[in-house]
């Protein structure tokens, strides 16, 4: 699969380590257990960055928060305008709105309300399977 800036990241990080689910490359399995390995052998770490599925950078978290080690998440929620005017990509931070496509789409991971991303990217999924099973789209809006 493509794996989006690792070459630039290694430029900048002493560590990286890419989980995919068949080991087909960098580490097999769970992004969560790897990294809940790292940490029970003490490895000490300024930052994590967590990059893929909300699921995902949930799990990241909930790992990363009880050792107290910083967690950036970068946000993919649906964006048309790209100026926060239609509010598709609103979430929710620290208790405030913010719009990924003008405040992010990186935030602090341990204040991303994770259930409400998770919820709101839900919600059209009905009619995302309904658009993608049909091979005519003509009406369908």
């Amino acid at each position: 699969e493509f794996v989006i800036l690792e070459e630039q990241f290694r430029e900048f990080c002493d560590n990286i380590y890419v989980c995919t689910d068949d080991g087909s490359y960098g580490e097999k399995g769970f992004v969560t257990v790897v990294l809940q390995e790292l940490l029970d052998k003490g490895e000490e770490y300024e930052e994590c960055i967590a990059i893929g599925s909300l699921g995902m950078m949930n799990g990241v978290v909930n790992v990363t928060k009880p050792a107290g080690l910083h967690t950036m998440v970068s946000l993919n929620p649906l964006m048309i305008d790209g100026t926060g005017m239609c509010g598709c990509c609103r979430v929710t931070v620290d208790g405030e709105m913010k719009f990924a496509c003008v405040d992010g789409p990186d935030f602090d991971g341990f204040k991303v309300d994770f259930k409400e991303c998770m919820e709101r990217q839900n919600f059209f999924k009905d009619k995302e399977k309904e658009m993608n099973d049909h091979a005519c789209k003509i009406g369908r809006g």
